[in-house]
């Protein structure tokens, strides 16, 4: 029986090395899925996600999360949730509502109080100094706004076979009030089908809600290809045709595993992941594209290791 996890971004890292050893006991997709994604939520260094999050134009941290069962399809998802340290854990329990299973703003946050969860305030002083500094900045036109957007996204594989697919953000920093990004979209931040496998998005959510690159690249790889190739085809076809439509494209990065534990990726930026298997301790990679388009994935240096670690022993209250 094999099994498997991948996730965006090297904040995921020690999350995964927690989890790893409950998903090799035989715990479910959905249970380390939400546990992972959970301990990036609550630790404040990670500023574009949960607690300590990026704040939004006002000042205020809206979160948004979607957790997605890829063997029954249910599917829960919240936008816009404020000061519930947790979102990801409240859109697994929409998930198993029939109806009204994606709640945003007041409504989910109703939900949220309704079932247990505690309120408290997101923005920690961290966070707000950087909005009050970029907020100058933006203001004396040093800087624009939407700079940072990185989404937790993760695609689960247990032993029994079952799959799961997650995601959480706080969005782009100095975001409208009230704007959503791809995250909690179906098929477009997310997808998974235990038969055939999973995917995850993180990057400019504006440019990849114009696609349903999760899907898609599900979709490929119940054709047949294989998660490297679905994600890098998928990635690549639709940035083509966004470039030739749009005229621009932002960042954009993918994440995917089959039931098999294969797994692959895609970029058009540098971006760190975390992959953790059967016969894969937990690892973080740094991928990029060289100059002629070419995926280039390596393990990071002992150096580059050193400052990450440096930066999460610098814990933020």
């Amino acid at each position: 029986m094999t099994y498997g996890m991948i996730a965006t971004w090297r904040m995921a890292y020690e999350g995964v090395i927690h989890q790893s050893e409950h998903l090799a006991d035989g715990s479910s997709a959905g249970d380390v899925l939400e546990g992972v994604i959970k301990e990036v939520e609550e630790f404040a260094n990670f500023i574009s996600v949960g607690y300590g999050g990026l704040p939004n134009e006002d000042g205020t941290v809206q979160l948004d999360a979607a957790f997605m069962d890829g063997t029954t399809f249910e599917t829960g998802a919240v936008a816009g949730l404020e000061n519930i340290k947790n979102p990801i854990s409240v859109a697994r329990k929409l998930s198993k509502e029939r109806f009204n299973s994606f709640l945003i703003a007041e409504g989910a946050k109703k939900f949220a109080v309704k079932n247990g969860f505690e309120q408290e305030d997101l923005l920690t002083e961290k966070s707000k100094e950087k909005w009050e500094e970029k907020k100058k900045k933006i203001e004396l036109k040093e800087m624009t706004p939407y700079d940072g957007h990185d989404t937790i996204g993760m695609v689960v594989l247990d032993k029994a076979n079952h799959m799961a697919a997650g995601t959480s953000s706080s969005g782009l920093f100095m975001k409208k009030n009230g704007r959503v990004g791809d995250s909690p979209l179906p098929g477009s931040g997310f997808y998974v089908d235990s038969d055939i496998g999973g995917a995850a998005a993180t990057g400019l959510g504006e440019d990849l809600m114009k696609g349903m690159l999760s899907y898609e690249t599900v979709r490929k790889m119940e054709e047949g290809l294989s998660p490297e190739d679905a994600a890098q085809r998928t990635l690549e076809e639709f940035e083509k045709k966004l470039e030739r439509k749009y005229g621009k494209v932002g960042a954009m990065s993918l994440v995917c595993m089959n039931n098999k534990g294969e797994w692959g990726i895609a970029t058009n930026v540098e971006f760190t992941f975390v992959i953790a298997t059967k016969t894969q301790k937990p690892t973080i990679y740094i991928s990029n594209r060289s100059e002629d388009g070419q995926l280039i994935i390596e393990k990071p240096t002992k150096e580059w290791m050193k400052d990450y670690q440096g930066n999460l022993n610098n814990r933020i209250e």
